[in-house]
């Protein structure tokens, strides 16, 4: 949520282009009374302004109205930025000066899409009857760029509402309508977020944990509770102290997915899902040590998301034993978003807005962060970690901390990684050649050469060489190499019967042929493509197929809806999606099927109400859906974009409850060589 709101402020040239170090301190003592029936807000800012800051600029929604009750100070409105007024603020004090302001603020929520079949809501701020909304980015407190600040702030709401925001709170009786909060630390901005919560609390090692709900549901909050306080004790034995005084889960009133400094606002529907305790959740916490306290420098790349991707989503996978499985999603991720001319380097990347710069800031990231761990150890890694976090924290920090932090615990140069990591796009595309065994003096050793195919400079590589052994052991060789060409020999007392360069996908490189099979994810991260509806469907399923499509196709100008019947055969170029058992083209897309006996084929299965099958013609990837429950596809429209690593599903009902899912069989690596038996 925070890089959001600094994307927001970014375009609204609201942030200086070169933030200094260390910003100064504003303080803030906010009393708000806040009526959601009719959207207003009145407000009362005692404002404690840092030594020498006596002409600045300052910012409101443009739906509030200040003044100034200072004699001192004088405000004068300078022009719009947005939805924000620009005042000129003077005061020619020392001490504190009060600004009271009221207004309407309600901003309706607005749709972003993020790839095809995905998209997201977001409001710049709103105060409505189903709950309130208020980012520093929305100007419901006074804006001064360039500062940091701590707060204190009393708000006021009906019987029974209950005010959110950071730090500590929400005092002894929130249910009154009287929430009460403080944060010490330099903050970047103030969140107000309100609604008829139902309260739960209690404490882990002396941080508050806190769920708000919409509705009573004591068990999801126990759930929720329990989890917040092993991962609070998980990442501060890891990383360090936690730096707020509580963690709280907050319902939203859309569904969301945002982390603010100490909780995080999720949708109704998302905090329900079983899944999410052990993905999203532990990655909002998490959070609250990268980009919440540790922040992030604007200037040099948004660092925070790789890392928190890593140390979280990554991490429940490694611990659960998919760690490969995880790693090659990110790998393929990138293959399928991250189209040409459109790369990007790590320090390029502030937010995520679509599939590809998720590939690169959340997926690359990650694999960055894995990379300097295999190359440094586990515990120099983590030595690294808790290093970063003691230096820089509360303080904007980027690469060049992070290089520094590492360098200072592994006494190891690592200039040229973060240089090659996260300054340059791209990846190393590699190729194993001229593998040969030579035997001297009894011995056997295996030699070849790993080049770097990819356009430019060589990235540097430490790279792992697995050996498959007789006696079914193996041996793993770790080489590091700079260059586009490097020789390798290995010794060995058994004759291999394989040799295979980064078989376990530890290195963010390109994706050879055969080393990842087709997936949902190469038809919604094509820029081109085709979605055929079946001319001789039922007319509520043909409706639907179409709404389905609609939905996909809207903000993608390269894709097209068209109906089966116009097509003699399928075009052999841009993906295409089939949709219907009606489908003409149906008996086309079977053959193309990687391998029946692997998944279910495209007939009627038992217990199955939709089934979603993709295949591959050479390189063009085609996908199938069939149903005949008109009612399950607007569910299926908004579920299938996030099963995007998988190759075959099955659903149930018309909530299109997922039942089946799978991923085709991996083919031949051309990283693998294979030796020849012995000669006998």
């Amino acid at each position: 949520m925070r890089h959001l709101i600094l994307s927001t402020l970014l375009l609204l040239g609201l942030i200086p282009a070169q933030a200094a170090p260390q910003p100064p301190l504003v303080e803030h003592q906010l009393a708000v009374h806040i009526d959601p029936a009719t959207g207003t807000l009145e407000a009362s800012d005692r404002l404690q302004l840092p030594a020498g800051l006596d002409d600045t600029l300052l910012l409101l929604d443009a739906g509030l109205t200040p003044t100034v009750g200072d004699e001192t100070a004088t405000l004068t409105p300078v022009g719009r930025r947005g939805h924000l007024t620009v005042y000129r603020l003077r005061h020619a004090g020392t001490g504190p000066l009060t600004l009271d302001y009221r207004g309407q603020i309600r901003h309706g929520l607005r749709r972003q899409i993020e790839g095809v079949g995905r998209d997201r809501q977001w409001s710049l701020g709103t105060i409505s009857g189903d709950g309130i909304f208020l980012s520093g980015a929305s100007g419901w407190y006074p804006l001064l760029p360039g500062q940091r600040l701590r707060f204190t702030l009393d708000v006021t709401l009906p019987a029974g509402w209950i005010a959110v925001s950071q730090g500590s709170g929400p005092g002894a009786a929130p249910e009154s309508g009287r929430s009460q909060w403080r944060e010490t630390q330099p903050q970047e901005s103030i969140y107000l977020v309100a609604a008829p919560f139902t309260l739960y609390r209690d404490s882990s090692e002396g941080i508050a944990t806190q769920v708000y709900l919409r509705a009573p549901d004591p068990a999801l909050a126990r759930r929720y509770l329990d989890a917040t306080a092993s991962y609070l004790r998980d990442y501060a034995e890891r990383i360090g102290p936690y730096p707020y005084a509580k963690f709280a889960l907050v319902e939203n009133f859309w569904e969301s997915g945002y982390g603010m400094p100490s909780f995080t606002l999720l949708g109704s529907r998302v905090i329900r899902l079983p899944f999410i305790l052990h993905t999203s959740y532990p990655h909002e916490i998490l959070h609250n040590w990268w980009g919440n306290g540790v922040y992030v420098d604007a200037d040099s790349g948004n660092w925070s998301e790789g890392l928190t991707n890593y140390l979280a989503d990554y991490w429940q996978r490694e611990r659960a034993g998919t760690g490969l499985e995880a790693r090659r999603e990110m790998l393929k991720a990138y293959a399928d978003h991250v189209h040409h001319g459109e790369d990007f380097p790590l320090s390029a990347f502030r937010a995520r807005h679509d599939g590809g710069s998720q590939a690169i800031g959340y997926g690359k990231g990650a694999m960055v962060f894995h990379m300097l761990r295999r190359r440094l150890g586990d515990d120099t890694f983590d030595a690294g970690l808790r290093r970063f976090y003691a230096d820089n924290r509360f303080r904007a920090a980027g690469y060049a901390e992070l290089r520094h932090a590492f360098e200072q615990v592994s006494g190891t140069g690592l200039g040229e990684f973060f240089a090659a990591w996260a300054e340059r796009p791209g990846a190393p595309t590699l190729a194993l050649e001229g593998v040969r065994l030579e035997q001297h003096d009894g011995q056997i050793e295996v030699h070849g050469e790993i080049r770097q195919t990819q356009p430019g400079a060589p990235f540097p590589l430490h790279l792992p060489l697995r050996l498959a052994l007789p006696d079914g052991s193996s041996r793993t060789v770790w080489i590091d190499t700079t260059e586009h060409a490097q020789a390798f020999g290995i010794a060995l007392e058994q004759r291999p019967l394989a040799l295979a360069v980064d078989p376990g996908f530890d290195v963010f490189r390109t994706l050879l042929p055969g080393e990842t099979p087709v997936a949902l994810g190469n038809l919604f991260g094509a820029e081109q493509g085709l979605i055929l509806l079946p001319a001789r469907a039922p007319a509520a399923l043909l409706d639907g197929y179409r709404a389905l499509a609609e939905r996909w196709r809207s903000g993608h100008p390269g894709w097209r809806v068209a109906l089966d019947s116009a097509f003699e055969t399928l075009p052999e170029h841009g993906a295409i999606w089939l949709l219907g058992w009606e489908n003409r083209h149906r008996a086309t897309f079977e053959h193309a099927v990687p391998d029946p006996t692997a998944a279910p084929p495209t007939q009627r299965l038992d217990g199955l109400d939709s089934i979603v099958l993709t295949a591959t013609r050479g390189e063009q990837p085609l996908a199938w859906l069939g149903t005949e429950l008109a009612e399950a596809l607007p569910a299926l429209a908004r579920k299938l974009p996030h099963y995007g690593k998988y190759g075959y599903l099955g659903f149930v009902g018309a909530r299109a409850e997922n039942r089946l899912k799978g991923q085709w069989p991996s083919g031949p690596s051309a990283l693998t060589h294979r030796f020849a038996p012995a000669p006998q």
